[in-house]
């Protein structure tokens, strides 16, 4: 059975602060968990550095910003949450149907 499949748009902020990844290594590593995740990646958008309207870390006070356009089934943007928990270099996730 193949689940069906959904468009799907993910914005990261991504902090790579004490790494020594640049924001493309980071950003193919990105493309490989949705890849685990039997995704497919359409489109990425590398929005730039902006600071944030509120800061939380005085040690943070901004972060570069990624588009990513995906298809994946239904479970993929919660499994990639999830895979991108414990992941430093990705201080934020946000996914929103398309």
């Amino acid at each position: 059975m193949n689940p069906s499949k959904r468009n799907y748009r993910a914005t990261f902020i991504l902090d790579n602060r004490g790494t020594a990844d640049s924001i493309d290594q980071i950003i193919e590593g990105l493309k490989k968990e949705i890849a685990a995740v039997h995704g497919e990646v359409t489109a990425v958008e590398n929005i730039g550095k902006k600071d944030f309207a509120r800061v939380t870390d005085k040690k943070l006070t901004g972060g570069t910003y990624v588009h990513v356009d995906f298809s994946a089934p239904t479970d993929g943007p919660t499994h990639l949450k999830e895979r991108l928990r414990l992941n430093h270099s990705v201080y934020r996730t946000f996914v929103q149907s398309r």
